[in-house]
């Protein structure tokens, strides 16, 4: 193959799910650290550490697959979707479940606003809620313009400088990224894929929202949301994820390989082989020193970033397989 040389990185296997890990996510760097959740069809959510990987704690309570997963940005709450058509809130330090917001159909994507108190949420119903998490027996905001299920939803100012609390980003299966006001309740702007979502992210700088369909992984402005970067890489693409420099971006999808991206030229940099599925997320470390993929095969890997180095687990001149490859096994 033309490019990039397969990796000789080791990656740490953060093995204890059984099923699918389709979705990941970091919070912010903590007084104690920074933590990863995960989203698993198993239908248990899992807690780590996101430095070494370990288990913490496994969310125990949804009656079906687990979707989509998200963490506050001070790490106390975690929210999840499942195919039990419900969305729940859930204590991240003793497990124990909050709030639990019911829907009609599954649910694909859950996101806490950075103010912490609102919890949007999407699916199979085609309609993004917006949910007021101070007050639970409040009706869900509905904002209504997509055609076929919700893949994704961020909030705007959840990474960027711009402190509106108000802009909501959706991505479907009906190719569109819509760009929602919740105060007229309407799209602001509407950006066609040409295929259907697979991933989105505000970049850890938040300077770009990122999405993948296709074979495409697009950068486009997160203040006026016009497309600055598109790279058509060589197979179909489930997620993307800009290192926190800027200067890299990590890739997966459905070749089971994790690839690693100039993000000025496109050049491929690294090609991570150790998955036996399609990669269905990817997710950058907010210190940069390493990323996380979620894979059809039921693990979660942690790959170095740039060139090896004495971090976490991996012990400095000594093969990582001697230091602790494998997170704890639930």
């Amino acid at each position: 193959r033309k490019g990039a040389m397969a990796s000789r990185k080791i990656p740490l296997i953060c093995s204890g799910h059984s099923r699918p890990v389709h979705d990941l996510q970091y919070s912010n760097v903590t007084a104690d650290g920074f933590f990863l959740v995960s989203a698993c069809l198993d239908g248990k959510p899992m807690l780590r550490n996101g430095t070494t990987g370990d288990w913490i704690g496994t969310f125990l309570g949804h009656k079906g697959a687990a979707w989509a997963v998200d963490i506050d940005p001070n790490a106390v709450r975690v929210a999840t979707g499942s195919a039990d058509y419900t969305a729940k809130i859930w204590d991240a330090l003793t497990g124990e479940e909050k709030q639990t917001f019911t829907h009609t159909r599954i649910v694909k994507s859950v996101a806490f606003s950075k103010d912490e108190s609102k919890l949007a949420t999407g699916g199979q119903e085609k309609t993004v809620y917006v949910w007021d998490m101070n007050k639970a027996d409040a009706p869900a905001t509905k904002l209504e313009g997509h055609s076929a299920s919700v893949k994704t939803i961020l909030w705007k100012a959840r990474r960027t400088s711009d402190d509106n609390p108000n802009i909501l980003i959706s991505g479907g299966q009906d190719n569109l990224v819509l760009v929602w006001d919740l105060r007229t309740l309407q799209a602001v702007k509407s950006i066609n894929t040409n295929a259907p979502i697979q991933g989105m992210e505000i970049s850890l700088d938040g300077k770009f929202l990122i999405t993948s369909s296709g074979k495409d992984v697009c950068f486009w402005s997160s203040d006026t949301f016009e497309l600055v970067k598109k790279y058509t890489l060589g197979g179909e693409i489930n997620s993307a994820s800009l290192s926190p420099d800027g200067q890299t971006f990590a890739a997966g999808g459905a070749d089971f390989w994790a690839h690693v991206y100039d993000f000025n030229t496109g050049k491929e940099l690294e090609v991570h082989k150790g998955h036996h599925g399609p990669v269905h997320i990817i997710r950058f470390a907010p210190d940069g020193n390493t990323f996380a993929s979620g894979s059809e095969d039921g693990t979660i890997r942690l790959w170095q970033s740039g060139e090896p180095h004495s971090y976490g687990l991996w012990e400095e001149n000594k093969d990582v397989n001697h230091a602790k490859p494998d997170a704890d096994n639930v």
